[in-house]
């Protein structure tokens, strides 16, 4: 019995890391596919967003559905959704096109790791099921990781290649799930009770916000906004700026991933233990301003490896370390306190590429200065806030989301 979970946990593991894969892959060739089509910054940060504004829309959704029909199901939605919206990224000929395709993307495919996740929640142990989730994340890290290197690769071949891999990729794993991946959730488990359809509303997002660890929340929302200035126009600067092609700009994406990978695996940990989260969020927002800055001032391949390096581990251990403050300051509601501070981390990534966008399309630096702005307001608002010293109850916190 334990055989047949592990099998079935490397199975969901290929497919989120499929999932990531292709999203890595994508991510060095958008530039380039966009500017062929004679897209603007704008539309590149219109299109990021597009699929993020979905994904935050649409992924609770899925999961409540889930609750009720089942797991494998909604996981087939998911892997279709993402197989046919990279096709039609690949095949697209029209700017309308790309916007469908990740349209589609955020609407179907955003069902994949929730329900991922959940299948390993029905199906394990209390003491296996950590491990089992641990395998997804990691599947999926090193997805993020191997994908920017293949995709530019594979682009300089045929810019639309990538996307036909990723499309091919995921048929793989939906077979896989259709015929080795049984139905997690029996249907005596299933809610038939409640709205049909649940998600986060911006309401209890604003209340939230309002509440005993809303400043933390604020800064996970600046954050993620300010550092959008980086991660959504890279691939633009590094190609009309520089003048780097597919294959450099998956190289320094590829750095981007083995430097957050390993950040987050080993440098969290000691430096928390060591200092404490606030001063560990003080130093980085400042060494993200300063780290945008260097960014700009970086003109040769090397120096530029150096720079993004430097600056992706300054950035590296915010997200993380604010996320985990939160759940210190909370003494219970753990699983609503996460929920909440991804949101607000998924609001930047909406907010932030269309901004930064429009600021390339003004001039190719306007981005990181103001992602350097941004984090360095974050930095003297992490000097006034005492970041929710006193551990909030459940009722608080509870009371802080009706």
């Amino acid at each position: 019995m334990k055989k047949q979970m592990n099998k079935h946990v490397l199975i969901l593991s290929f497919s989120l890391a499929v999932v990531s894969l292709g999203f890595g892959m994508i991510i060095p060739i958008f530039p380039f596919y966009i500017e062929k089509l004679g897209a603007s910054g704008a539309h590149y940060g219109l299109l990021i967003a597009t699929a993020a504004l979905l994904e935050f829309v649409c992924a609770p959704v899925w999961g409540s559905l889930s609750d009720r029909t089942g797991r494998k199901p909604i996981l087939i939605i998911g892997m279709v959704g993402y197989a046919l919206s990279s096709l039609l990224f690949g095949l697209s000929t029209q700017l309308w096109m790309l916007f469908a395709s990740r349209a589609l993307s955020g609407l179907l495919s955003s069902a994949t790791s929730a329900t991922a996740m959940a299948t390993i929640g029905d199906a394990t142990s209390d003491r296996d099921r950590g491990g089992s989730m641990g395998m997804l994340g990691a599947a999926a890290g090193l997805g993020l990781i191997l994908g920017p290197g293949l995709g530019g690769w594979l682009g300089a071949k045929a810019l639309s290649l990538p996307f036909f891999v990723a499309a091919g990729l995921a048929m793989v794993a939906l077979l896989l799930i259709l015929t080795l991946v049984p139905e997690s959730l029996p249907p005596a488990q299933r809610q038939t009770g409640g709205r049909l359809l649940q998600g986060m509303g911006l309401p209890e997002l604003w209340r939230a916000l309002r509440g005993p660890v809303g400043a933390l929340f604020g800064l996970l929302f600046l954050v993620s906004f300010g550092l959008a200035n980086f991660e959504s126009v890279f691939g633009l600067y590094a190609a009309d700026r520089l003048g780097y092609g597919p294959e450099r700009v998956g190289a320094i994406l590829a750095v981007v991933g083995v430097v957050t990978t390993l950040g987050k695996a080993v440098l969290i940990g000691p430096l928390t233990r060591r200092w404490g989260e606030p001063p560990l969020i003080r130093v980085s927002m400042l060494a993200s301003a300063i780290g945008f800055c260097l960014l700009l001032l970086a003109r040769q391949y090397g120096l530029l490896l150096l720079a993004t390096g430097l600056f992706i581990l300054s950035k590296t251990f915010l997200r993380t370390t604010l996320l985990s403050l939160a759940s210190k300051r909370t003494r219970r509601g753990q699983g609503a306190v996460m929920g909440l501070g991804n949101s607000f981390i998924s609001l930047g990534r909406i907010a932030g590429p269309i901004w930064a966008g429009f600021a390339f399309d003004l001039h190719h630096a306007a981005p990181y200065l103001s992602g350097a702005g941004i984090m360095l307001v974050g930095f003297v608002l992490g000097l006034v806030w005492d970041f929710g010293k006193k551990t909030v109850s459940q009722g608080t916190c509870h009371s802080s989301q009706q």
